[in-house]
């Protein structure tokens, strides 16, 4: 099975800023290219943070007869004009050959939209967003269920691909028919959601042997996953 990387979706022609760079120059560089942060990166081109529209808001925001809140780092962003005081650091990054779930963990963690994507060295070599990460849910039904029945049912699990039905649906899944061994079904389930594109799976399958040492019928009722 081929999963698309964080390599595969990122934009690898990314617009960057240096530490010095000055907010309205920062401005400008946003609206220039349309984009809404920018990542900033150091002399050796390592990203040592990322600067937002929120950042740059959260300073112009403030009233001018405002008290400064108490907090001394919330104090220097305030009062910072160069991208290195308005950042957000350190820079939360990604690798190319990241899955989309690693990269989708990581942005969700650390609440943010976007990564920067380095190389061994640590330099900026591409930049991925949410939007990127969604990418893989444009793939076509046909797609995921030929990859469903070829990779995951005859390759990987070696079964018969007349046995088992897969139905896609918009990326629901929906699977039918028997598989030889009851153990066989968690692993077809897993694998199933793991298949780029794949937004549930849903199964009413049966086995010809149960190899569990379960009680009861090889009947394995499925539920949305």
């Amino acid at each position: 099975m081929q999963h698309r990387s964080v390599g595969d979706l990122m934009t690898r022609s990314v617009v960057r800023v240096q530490r010095g760079t000055q907010f309205t120059e920062i401005v400008h560089v946003l609206h220039e290219h349309d984009i809404t942060a920018v990542p900033v990166v150091d002399a050796e081109d390592r990203p040592v943070g990322v600067v937002s529209e929120a950042d740059l808001l959260a300073k112009a925001s403030r009233r001018p007869d405002a008290p400064f809140p108490p907090d001394p780092r919330v104090r220097a962003k305030h009062e910072a004009t160069t991208a290195e005081g308005l950042m957000t650091s350190p820079a939360v990054c990604a690798r190319p050959e990241w899955s989309v779930v690693e990269a989708a963990r990581a942005m969700e963690e650390h609440r943010v939209k976007r990564l920067p994507v380095v190389d061994d060295d640590g330099r900026l070599v591409g930049l991925v967003s949410r939007a990127d990460l969604l990418r893989v849910f444009l793939r076509t039904d046909r797609a995921i269920r030929e990859e469903i029945i070829e990779d995951v049912l005859v390759r990987t699990l070696g079964e018969r691909p007349s046995a088992v039905g897969v139905e896609v649906n918009l990326g629901q899944v929906r699977l039918s028919g028997s598989v030889r061994r009851r153990s066989l079904l968690p692993a077809l389930v897993q694998l199933c959601q793991s298949v780029d594109g794949v937004v549930s799976v849903e199964h009413q399958l049966s086995a010809e042997t149960d190899d569990t040492g379960g009680e009861g019928t090889a009947q394995e009722p499925g539920h949305p996953r």
